[in-house]
């Protein structure tokens, strides 16, 4: 009995060490990872600091004459951010309505309807999509895209579109290749990649029951997508959206490539504008004047609150989805 008794105080030494050892390590990581989250939120607040201090002197000169005026003079320093502003959301718009659905229909199909041989090829291409540097987009889309849709689809739009009464107006004009549209288009082309590999992701996590089940009650395929894919990663589904759109607000190399940098609004979707990123990237090494380069500074804190307001309203819209599956 004594030597098991002294066998079982050993153990329990060595079991006392060992938990007074791994209670160290756990407070070095929960001080380490506290740290970097800190961190962040400090990196973070650095980031809005400097915004705000930079564009301080710009906000005080125009005050909310900036966000209104459409004006755009170095010479005269006289600076207006509607059009980058109007720019920036509109391509992200068009991006928007054209990435979502060809992803979703990606998606679906490498989910449900895909041979097994064919899956890994069309996720690997579109994975290298989303590899190719934005730059390598704006090139493409300066040399071969434009002067494509300049030649056909432009046209195309101009006689069909552009004759019927209302909507005609945005495709009104010249087909001059480049212009909002053709930013649009390359976004939307930019942020496939992104949404098409979040919802395939989310989609895989189904459980096979549950579209057995519905199969087995003979749902077609449409009828198992709306109404058991769908609802069950909703929340995954927005998430890789917004991770898009996200991306589309930021875009600055692709878009200053093809958008034709004018710092006019026009009716038409085919006339050039500009957006806050491409203007930043144009002017930034070229600001002279103290209100010159604080007006640039005033566009990316804009930029900032534009993404800003994005996400909060993303981060809403997972709640509101989170409570509704909850119940």
């Amino acid at each position: 009995m004594s030597d098991l008794a002294t066998r079982i105080s050993d153990w329990d030494a060595r079991y006392a060490g060992w938990a007074r050892t791994q209670n160290v390590f756990d407070r070095i990581f929960r001080v380490g990872t506290g740290f970097f989250a800190v961190l962040v939120l400090v990196i973070l607040g650095g980031v809005i600091v400097a915004l705000i201090d930079g564009a301080l002197p710009a906000l005080r000169h125009f005050g909310w004459t900036f966000v209104t005026s459409e004006s755009w003079n170095p010479v005269t320093e006289n600076f207006g951010a509607r059009a980058p502003i109007y720019g920036t959301l509109v391509t992200s718009l068009i991006a928007m309505l054209i990435g979502i659905p060809i992803s979703f229909g990606i998606a679906i199909f490498i989910t449900e309807l895909c041979p097994p041989w064919l899956k890994r090829p069309v996720g690997v291409a579109i994975e290298l999509l989303a590899g190719i540097p934005s730059i390598i987009y704006g090139i493409w889309g300066l040399f071969v895209f434009a002067p494509y849709l300049q030649s056909t689809l432009q046209p195309l739009l101009i006689d069909t579109l552009g004759e019927i009464p209302g909507i005609g107006k945005l495709f009104a004009g010249p087909p001059l290749g480049i212009g909002i549209l053709t930013a649009g288009l390359i976004l939307g082309i930019m942020v496939l990649p992104f949404i098409t590999s979040i919802m395939r992701d989310v989609f895989e996590t189904v459980p096979p029951m549950l579209k057995e089940s519905a199969y087995g009650i003979g749902c077609t395929t449409w009828e198992v997508v709306w109404n058991v894919v769908l609802p069950y990663t909703r929340i995954g589904v927005v998430g890789g959206i917004m991770l898009g759109l996200g991306r589309a607000l930021g875009e600055t190399m692709a878009v200053t490539f093809v958008i034709g940098n004018a710092y006019k609004i026009q009716g038409s979707l085919l006339a050039p504008g500009t957006t806050i990123s491409a203007a930043l990237a144009n002017e930034f090494t070229e600001a002279v004047g103290d209100l010159y380069l604080s007006s640039l500074i005033a566009l990316g804190f804009i930029l900032f609150v534009i993404t800003l307001i994005v996400l909060a309203l993303a981060k809403f819209m997972l709640i509101r989805l989170e409570r509704r599956t909850g119940t």
